[in-house]
């Protein structure tokens, strides 16, 4: 599997849209896609880590390059303060239940 994970700031009154953005995502999954997982800081609410999962790299980069998800990712960046930092890898194990 490949993926990545961002960590992002909203700009602050837009969680309620981010999340539901986030289900609209969902919905309209894309090929290849494993799973999303977003996860709100305690720390600070404007800030959220996302993390995606693909079932390879050729999926995440194939999904990465289409003009559907650069319009996905417009409007998700309308809602942060800034642009997210994105770390893409490998992912080499997991743990599930």
């Amino acid at each position: 599997m490949y993926g990545t994970v961002a960590r992002m700031k909203a700009k602050p009154g837009t969680g309620e849209l981010l999340t539901e953005l986030g289900r609209q995502f969902h919905e309209d999954r894309t090929a290849g896609m494993v799973g999303t997982w977003v996860y709100q800081m305690d720390a600070d609410p404007d800030e959220y880590i996302l993390a995606v999962a693909f079932e390879s790299r050729q999926a995440y980069t194939a999904n990465a390059a289409s003009p559907e998800q650069d319009a996905r990712y417009q409007e998700l960046r309308a809602l942060l303060e800034a642009d997210p930092e994105w770390n893409d890898g490998e992912i080499v194990d997991t743990y599930p239940r």
